[in-house]
């Protein structure tokens, strides 16, 4: 309901003429003086303002007015673009690309120098639906949100840039998303996804790895694949009264096999065999230098992928030999500060092992 004050310019509603304010009578009444200068208790839905006998902005205030406009427009245009830069579009048809799905990365400014500077903290929709996400850390017994909002399809957007310092900040939270488009097959299940990394993962060049959607070395981690997400038959009420939710997505996720899994004897053990004879079907034509290679290379992944997958021991089995594979073991251990090592058992090994003992997070 509008509201007038003694003096007011006013035109009747329900009727031609008007006149001015001369009395506020109560809440909802006024009382208007007209042309004759008779007074009439009027209500006030019954009146409107007459804004042409208002004052014209004088040409101070109209410059101020302009000058908010533009520099509020300003504004506006200096977030859409910061928000534009924050996104791109992915690889999706390149030679490696990942498989489609969702995932998040950690991409290092300085690709030739991978373990130091500043790194992107990105998130991947690797789908053909647009997903609306929000991006949440754990910061000991609470969770903050730090990111929400819009990624379209087959699209990357960067939630953060952060130092190699706060860095450990950002290796616990969840990323949780519902998927839509136009028209579909099948309706998408909603992401929720936790995650946690070990700080050490960061420290080795070998956990950085060419992205095919991104272009560049990162640490990258599948937060569910789109199978994971989609159904099979497209009958969303079947799914949803037999109890499958977001909680079958992150199952999925769950049991997918890390490297290391094939090796596993044992809740968080594993027992690796490095001999040539166990990583190639066939040595012909290898040199002693191509061998080599191949067992440190495979060494290193497994030894990442355990400690990706939480595991607390895996023994590898490198030979007695001439002892050059042992030594080159042990100095590969010295970038992996969140490990120790130890002869294995030689009652079961012998000589040609070692044990590499895997810190649990948060010791």
């Amino acid at each position: 309901m509008a509201e007038f004050k003694i003096g007011d310019k006013v035109n009747f509603l329900s009727t031609v003429g008007g006149g001015k304010v001369t009395k506020i009578i109560d809440s909802r009444m006024v009382m208007v003086e007209v042309e004759d200068g008779f007074e009439i208790p009027t209500l006030n839905t019954d009146l409107v303002l007459d804004y042409r006998s208002m004052p014209a902005p004088s040409k101070q205030q109209q410059t101020v007015d302009k000058v908010q406009k533009e520099v509020q427009a300003k504004q506006l245009l200096d977030q859409q673009q910061a928000e534009d830069a924050r996104k791109g579009g992915l690889r999706r048809f390149a030679k490696e690309a990942e498989k489609e799905g969702v995932y998040m990365a950690f991409v290092p400014h300085e690709q030739q120098w991978l373990l130091t500077g500043p790194l992107d903290v990105v998130l991947v929709n690797h789908t053909p639906y647009e997903m609306l996400y929000t991006f949440t850390i754990k910061e000991e017994d609470k969770f903050t949100n730090v990111d929400f909002g819009q990624i379209d399809k087959y699209e990357k957007i960067v939630i953060e840039t952060v130092s190699r310092d706060d860095l450990e900040y950002w290796l616990n939270g969840v990323v949780q998303a519902v998927f839509t488009t136009e028209t579909s097959d099948s309706v998408l299940l909603p992401l929720n996804a936790p995650f946690a990394l070990r700080t050490g993962r960061f420290l080795k060049e070998g956990s950085y790895v060419p992205s095919g959607v991104l272009g560049e070395k990162s640490v990258m981690i599948c937060l569910s694949d789109l199978v994971a997400l989609r159904h099979g038959d497209g009958d969303f009420t079947k799914i949803m009264k037999e109890g499958i939710g977001s909680h079958a997505a992150a199952k999925t996720l769950v049991k997918q096999e890390a490297p290391i899994d094939k090796h596993k004897t044992a809740p968080g053990e594993a027992v690796v065999d490095l001999h040539i004879g166990e990583l190639v079907d066939n040595i012909l034509g290898l040199s002693s230098h191509d061998m080599f290679k191949i067992q440190t290379d495979y060494f290193k992944r497994m030894l990442d992928s355990a400690i990706a997958s939480d595991y607390n021991k895996v023994t590898f089995i490198h030979g007695v030999g001439n002892g050059v594979l042992k030594n080159a073991i042990i100095e590969e251990l010295k970038n992996y500060h969140d490990t120790e090592n130890r002869m294995a058992s030689i009652a079961k090994f012998g000589v040609g092992a070692v044990d590499v003992l895997i810190a649990e997070k948060g010791k």
